[in-house]
């Protein structure tokens, strides 16, 4: 793989003549306009058969030759990928490149928000990059009743044919926010949380479901056992099935923190198949120009989180999506990463990349608005791909995958074995 960083004059004709990959393959690759015009600092994604590198963490009781062995490679190419490395003398802790014939192998979880009776061209597309694909359509009363939102069930059909999990996708979500009072009123009461228990294990089967993930935001801090006795007998009633919990990101327990209090991360995954940490949102609508997702900031929420949660339980967030803000005012317009992208080449605005964030951004001018745009690339993809190898997390979830992200899906394509239920 290579990643080609655009210099200021550069076209793709002549990025096409220096790498040999012809331009009719880098346009689709990258999503590309079909002009040559492109702007300094763009990150293009050109295929290469050069071997990957995996990234690894120094165990204990690891030595270069097992290493080899495990990564089907040999002590000298561990040895010229890390120049300086003792092969004798291994830092438990310490990372290190493999080069490798073996890709890195992971679940992904994709959700969608469906529109009636249709199915969106990008899950035929992108099928072979999914294991389970989460329908984001279902909520429920005050009484803990489950109830569906808008039709699924051609997609959950073409799932099925397409070799992906549907899993019902569940929110405490009330006139089109989450409401903090439902989830309260509904997990503290032992008669309306067993009535949602009930009603979600009858709708996942129904509606031929392999699993159910579970979304419940700002839960009242006080809720917090409640919560974690929720799972534990909805997995219960589940059995095979499978159960996802979506938490928010934290880097420390704060038990009476309003967003993030009732997520007892040990108890969540004891309960659950897989954890999704909300990696995402560190820079949120609303708030000042910051990135998405820092890598910074992830690897710390990463490192706490494995203090509670097994790693192969783990899965991290990654947003195929962007934030274009007016700077000194809370107004933010979401757009897909590749919106975001092809703003830059339309307004001519030369993208910056953060070293210490590992994300691409961008400034331009609307009359007298000044607008500051954060969003992901392949670059910043990659880097969040190797925490997962480093910290051998079970995967990542993408939100949402009708938000055209054509870099990231190349690069799982080529680098990453994608398990399948």
């Amino acid at each position: 793989m290579a990643i080609h960083v655009v210099q200021s004059g550069e076209s793709l004709w002549k990025i096409s003549q220096q790498t040999g990959v012809p331009i009719h393959t880098i346009i689709p690759l990258n999503g590309l306009p079909t002009t040559t015009s492109l702007v300094p600092g763009l990150a293009i994604y050109l295929p290469d058969a050069t071997q990957q590198i995996r990234a690894y963490r120094i165990k204990p009781g690891d030595q270069i030759w097992k290493l080899a062995q495990q990564f089907r490679t040999s002590e000298t190419a561990i040895r010229t990928a890390n120049p300086g490395i003792n092969p004798n003398h291994l830092t438990i802790g310490q990372i290190i490149q493999i080069p490798s014939p073996l890709k890195l192998q992971m679940n992904t979880l994709g959700f969608i928000v469906p529109s009636p009776g249709t199915v969106p061209e990008i899950l035929t597309t992108i099928a072979n990059q999914l294991t389970y694909l989460a329908v984001v359509a279902y909520s429920f009363t005050e009484e803990g009743y489950a109830y569906n939102e808008m039709d699924d069930r051609n997609l959950v059909a073409h799932c099925k044919q397409l070799n992906i999990t549907p899993l019902l996708m569940i929110r405490n979500f009330l006139r089109g926010n989450f409401s903090a009072e439902l989830a309260g009123t509904v997990l503290g009461n032992p008669t309306y949380r067993r009535n949602l228990i009930v009603s979600i294990v009858n709708l996942t089967k129904q509606r031929g479901f392999g699993g159910v993930s579970i979304d419940f935001e700002f839960i009242p801090p006080p809720r917090r056992n409640d919560f974690n006795q929720f799972l534990r007998d909805l997995k219960r009633e589940l059995g095979n099935l499978i159960l996802q919990v979506n938490v928010h990101a934290k880097t420390e327990d704060l038990p009476t923190n309003r967003i993030v209090g009732a997520y007892d991360y040990a108890g969540i995954g004891r309960a659950a198949d897989y954890v999704a940490v909300m990696t995402i949102d560190y820079g949120y609508p609303g708030g000042p120009p910051d990135p998405i997702a820092p890598i910074t900031w992830m690897e710390e929420v990463i490192q706490y989180a494995i203090t509670q949660i097994p790693p192969h339980k783990i899965q991290i967030a990654m947003a195929l999506y962007g934030y274009d803000k007016v700077v000194g005012t809370n107004r933010t317009q979401g757009l897909s990463v590749l919106a975001a992208q092809n703003q830059a080449i339309s307004t001519g605005a030369p993208i910056r990349f953060d070293l210490s964030a590992q994300a691409p951004w961008y400034q331009y001018w609307r009359g007298t608005e000044q607008h500051i745009v954060w969003f992901e690339d392949i670059r910043s993809y990659v880097e969040k791909y190797r925490l997962i190898d480093i910290y051998q997390l079970s995967g990542t979830t993408f939100w949402q995958i009708t938000l055209p992200a054509p870099q990231n899906w190349a690069y799982l394509k080529d680098h990453i074995f994608v398990l399948k239920k």
